[in-house]
């Protein structure tokens, strides 16, 4: 496969509007703090399944996969800051990662990896579930998170990564609505 015909893919939900402004406003409080270089607001994203480079050919393969996907809509509380110091990397994410998106993720990686895509190892049940707030950031401690982050997923997208020296640009080339969770 050439790189010219190579496309960098991943599944991900995005925050709707709310939870977007919330994410960039923590990221900038924080990263006022420690420096770094904050993410873009509609850069926020919470990776399901990295796929990483396939042939321009396969996307219809993967959008036919992921339209087959069968699961209910729910709720997300980011509920903790987090950071790794290797790339200083500062992310909210969960006390506890909720079963429907481990479930999510767990029938996205299980069917990509039956499907012959070469999936990372560590993704799917034991997703490390978390949206990237800023990275390089040089930071001692972390506050608490004092109100959760809040939003209703209603789908996921199937996510190009376009590499720039300055940033990845994400564009959405297909988004996948999840049924109505039962009112029982």
């Amino acid at each position: 496969m050439s790189e010219a015909d190579s496309r960098r893919v991943f599944f991900a939900l995005w925050p709707d509007d709310e939870a977007m402004s919330h994410l960039a406003a923590l990221a900038r409080d924080l990263a006022a703090r420690g420096g770094g270089r904050l993410m873009r607001p509609e850069s926020l994203h919470l990776t399901l399944a990295f796929v990483g480079s396939v042939a321009s050919e396969q996307i219809p393969q993967l959008e036919e996969f992921a339209a087959g996907i069968r699961a209910e809509s729910f709720a997300l509380s980011l509920d903790r800051f987090g950071f790794w110091p290797q790339g200083g990397i500062l992310w909210a994410g969960f006390r506890q990662t909720p079963a429907p998106l481990r479930g999510l993720a767990a029938t996205l990686v299980g069917g990509l990896r039956a499907a012959g895509f070469a999936i990372d190892a560590r993704a799917g049940a034991n997703l490390a579930a978390h949206v990237t707030l800023a990275r390089r950031v040089r930071c001692a401690s972390l506050p608490r998170l004092g109100t959760p982050v809040n939003w209703q997923v209603g789908e996921f997208a199937l996510v190009e990564s376009q590499l720039h020296s300055s940033a990845a640009n994400y564009r959405t080339l297909a988004r996948f609505p999840l049924g109505e969770a039962d009112a029982g």
